[in-house]
């Protein structure tokens, strides 16, 4: 909800404003006279709009301005320093919009004696998010006066905002276009309404240095749902981890197993992988295993036949040693095999080759893991 404080030109011209007369109404409602000290109860934790007499402004109006960029601040200020009865460094300078031949409206305000004002409010907790002057408040689509607090406001479409004495008006109304509207502003109701319009030419003098500051506030719904939507991306990422471990895990298993399978074809799996394949390691290692046992009587009569010499010596899983042999003869060979299986042993010889003086054959000895 809007809230309007309106100090009189009585007030302001206070040093101390504890007990200046203000006005003070919210939307829809009428305005209603009070002290300061009063009306800041009544406004804490609102945003206020606050309303300065024309007194303490003077309101200035460019010449047409060259070219279509809009002109900085500076230059707009010098283009009219030769109207202004005190240094530029002194006065705070406020820009309207630019009227249909290109010329700016200046609300121009002294630069202590604004900050004085807002200083003082501030330090009584109230948010002021706008300053207008209530002469540049009136309408502005016609020449309009308006009666309050015992002074004449003169605006709206005249391009000229004062604040006169009855007195005084009557000497400048030969000078004030024609049509000149009277406003009606003789009651709380009636000034409230018309204030609280806020047409689009009037000058919000909170403009550079007194500009406030944009204060971001990050509603609790929305802190809220940033943090849950952190908490459901974080989980995403964990499960993505995990489904990704695991098919990684499964593909390693699968090779595992088809390594298995083809290092022993003969033995299925049973349990736990790793530990089969170290029985089944320890067993053709294991000293007193029967693949030693076996080797050994083998050997032992290939040193007893002095002939034969073993080139080559190779386990393997599915189908048992497999030795690299050559001998003078095959009757010797044949000699040899046949001692072998009368020992007991499972011997095989493959094709046999002749080569020199020499016969070369691949001798197996059958027993599987």
């Amino acid at each position: 909800m809007n809230s309007w404080l309106y100090l009189t030109a009585q007030s302001v011209a206070q040093t101390d404003l504890n007990h200046a007369r203000v006005y003070l109404w919210h939307e829809q409602t009428t305005a209603e006279q009070t002290s300061l000290n009063d009306a800041v109860e009544a406004l804490k934790e609102r945003d206020v709009k606050l309303i300065l007499p024309m007194e303490l402004c003077s309101w200035l109006l460019t010449e047409p301005w060259p070219g279509r960029r809009r002109p900085s601040l500076q230059a707009l200020a010098f283009s009219v320093e030769d109207q202004l009865a005190d240094d530029l460094d002194e006065l705070h300078i406020a820009v309207g919009p630019m009227d249909a031949q290109r010329r700016y409206p200046l609300l121009v305000i002294n630069r202590q004696r604004f900050k004085s004002i807002l200083a003082q409010l501030h330090e009584r907790g109230l948010n002021i998010v706008s300053v207008h002057v209530d002469a540049d408040l009136l309408p502005g689509d016609q020449p309009c006066i308006a009666e309050w607090d015992g002074r004449w406001m003169i605006g709206g479409s005249i391009h000229a905002r004062l604040a006169l004495s009855k007195a005084d008006l009557e000497a400048v109304k030969p000078e004030l276009a024609e049509g000149v509207t009277e406003c009606k502003a003789g009651s709380e109701a009636q000034i409230g309404a018309l204030l609280s319009a806020t047409p689009s030419h009037a000058i919000n003098l909170l403009q550079g240095t007194f500009q406030p500051m944009k204060k971001t506030r990050l509603p609790f719904r929305l802190i809220l749902g940033s943090l849950m939507m952190v908490f459901v991306l974080e989980l995403g990422f964990t499960y993505a981890r995990i489904y990704a471990m695991e098919a990684q895990i499964a593909r390693l298993s699968d090779f595992s197993e088809q390594r298995f399978k083809t290092i022993y074809p003969n033995h299925p799996r049973v349990g736990d992988l790793k530990t089969q394949r170290q029985m089944l390691s320890s067993r053709i290692i294991e000293p007193g295993g029967n693949y030693m046992r076996r080797l050994d009587q083998v050997v032992k009569q290939m040193l007893a036949a002095s002939s034969i010499e073993v080139q080559r010596i190779e386990l393997k899983a599915d189908t048992g040693w497999i030795l690299n042999i050559t001998a003078n003869s095959f009757a010797e060979l044949e000699q040899f095999r046949s001692n072998s299986v009368q020992g007991g042993l499972p011997i095989k010889l493959g094709t046999a080759s002749q080569q020199g003086n020499k016969v070369h054959v691949v001798l197996t000895l059958e027993e599987r893991l």
